[in-house]
């Protein structure tokens, strides 16, 4: 039976990366150390390197643990959302608890912005994998990009991910997210290829803008382009694609199917095939009922490109 009422928990949603992905939203919305251009969530509300107990951690864990009992399978636990996830001061607890308590592998997607911070990295080390993000090879594109709070350097930003990699054991997949006409140039990924040398990742998943994204400005790269522009890390870059997975219909996740669909598009903005893959329903059914959501005020309709994506007129 659905779950009503999830303030943390949202999905499991598909993941270009990680599979059928529950997420965990660990500060308020966009409460963020950056504000990327690129950002599918919009403008950040709160640029702040400050950490806090924003959400109590037992509610939390609690919550957590009643999704995974009664919602679709899922893969992973990501500490993702709708912000910066290591600006939540006890995630160093709630890691090894979700662990234990779900027996899921737990994933950080986070900006690497706060890995400087010793008790970050200590914080972090009891993930399964860790995604941080590199978008830009120097000072000046790193502000004009990730827009980042004023206490953070760009220098001092990668040598966080330096020594985090010295002391962490898991998995690092880097993600590197490319901008048409400003770090998808040859000079500019050569320059991010040599720091991401530097960090020993295990994967370098490169990406691009596929939703609607905060800026107008911020344009995605050409498919074949970023399969050339792989080149320069060696060999040891990917390309992620845009194919989602297709889940079959599962009659036991559509009582309160409306609410689970305003709980994912309060998040991101969601494609059909997000919703119907993330909450186990037919295509025509997320159809029929997010344009219900539409028609009702609640959900509005945007074009990407050549997709449709809805969105939450009420952000979490």
């Amino acid at each position: 039976m659905a779950q009503k009422g999830l303030r943390y928990v949202f999905g499991p949603v598909p993941s270009r990366r990680l599979g059928r992905s529950l997420g965990v939203d660990l500060v308020p919305f966009k409460v963020c150390s950056y504000d990327c251009i690129y950002c599918q969530l919009g403008r950040t509300t709160r640029r702040t390197i400050e950490r806090a107990e924003y959400f109590p951690l037992e509610s939390i864990l609690a919550e957590v643990e009643r999704a995974v009992e009664s919602g679709p399978g899922q893969d992973v636990i990501t500490l993702s959302g709708s912000g910066e996830p290591s600006l939540y001061s006890r995630i160093g607890e709630l890691i090894p608890a979700l662990k234990s308590r779900t027996g899921l592998p737990v994933a950080v997607l986070t900006n690497g912005s706060l890995l400087w911070d010793p008790k970050v990295r200590e914080d972090l080390v009891d993930a399964d994998l860790v995604l941080p993000s590199l978008d830009a090879g120097d000072e000046r594109l790193f502000r004009y990009v990730n827009r980042p709070h004023p206490a953070i350097a760009f220098e001092r930003m990668i040598r966080g991910l330096q020594e985090f990699r010295k002391v962490y054991t898991g998995q690092i997949w880097l993600e590197v997210f490319l901008l048409a006409g400003v770090t998808a140039m040859e000079a500019e990924v050569r320059s991010i290829a040599e720091i991401a040398r530097t960090l020993a990742p295990d994967r370098i998943q490169l990406n691009t803008v596929t939703r609607p994204p905060a800026e107008g400005f911020a344009h995605p790269v050409p498919p074949e382009r970023m399969q050339s522009l792989a080149s320069a890390f060696g060999g040891t870059a990917e390309v992620l694609g845009t194919t989602r997975s297709r889940s079959k219909s599962d009659p036991s996740t559509r009582s309160g199917t409306e609410e689970r669909i305003l709980e994912l598009i309060q998040r991101r903005p969601c494609a059909l095939e997000d919703i119907a893959s993330g909450l186990g329903i037919h295509p025509l059914e997320a159809l029929k009922l997010t344009e219900r959501l539409v028609k009702s005020g609640q959900a509005s309709a945007t074009c990407h490109g050549t997709e449709i994506f809805y969105v939450s007129k009420h952000p979490g």
